[in-house]
C-alpha cells in the first residue's frame, strides 16, 4: 500500500522516526479485540512501529507464550476456583513468580532463571 509523502502525492513511504524507548517492530499475541486491534494500528502508524503477527491456529510460531500459557493453564487456572479478583490477581502474581524466578527451565539447561542470570553475569565478568 503506497503511503502519503511530505509533498501530499502519492509515492515511496518515507521512514518514520521512532520515538526515544520505542520498538521498531511489535508482536502482538493475538489480534486482540477489534477495538484494542484498531487502537494498536493507529499507535503503529503513528510512531512508525510495525508489526508482525503469528497466523492462527500456528502455535509453533511462538512456542515460548504457548508453553507458558499451556502450563499456567494446567497448574493454576484449571484447579483453583478464585472467590475475588484480588484472590485471583495474588494466586497469579504468586505463580508468575515461581515460574519466572526458580523453576528450572530445559531452555535455560534445566537452570532456574536466577541461577542462569547468576551464571551469565559471573561469565561476563569473567570475560573482562
Amino acid at each position: 500500500m503506497a503511503q502519503r509523502t511530505g509533498s501530499g502525492q502519492r509515492g515511496q513511504a518515507r521512514p518514520h522516526r521512532h520515538p526515544p524507548g520505542s520498538p521498531s517492530r511489535v508482536h502482538p499475541q493475538d489480534n486482540g479485540p477489534e477495538l484494542t486491534a484498531y487502537t494498536l494500528k493507529d499507535w503503529c502508524r503513528f510512531t512508525g512501529t510495525g508489526t508482525s503477527y503469528i497466523d492462527p491456529g500456528s502455535p509453533w510460531q511462538n512456542p515460548w507464550v504457548e508453553s507458558y500459557g499451556s502450563r499456567m493453564r494446567d497448574e493454576l487456572l484449571s484447579i483453583e476456583q478464585f472467590e475475588t479478583l484480588l484472590e485471583a490477581q495474588v494466586l497469579v502474581a504468586d505463580w508468575q513468580e515461581e515460574y519466572n524466578t526458580y523453576r528450572p527451565h530445559s531452555a535455560l539447561g534445566m537452570l532456574a532463571p536466577t541461577e542462569f542470570a547468576d551464571q551469565w553475569w559471573t561469565n561476563q565478568l569473567q570475560l573482562t
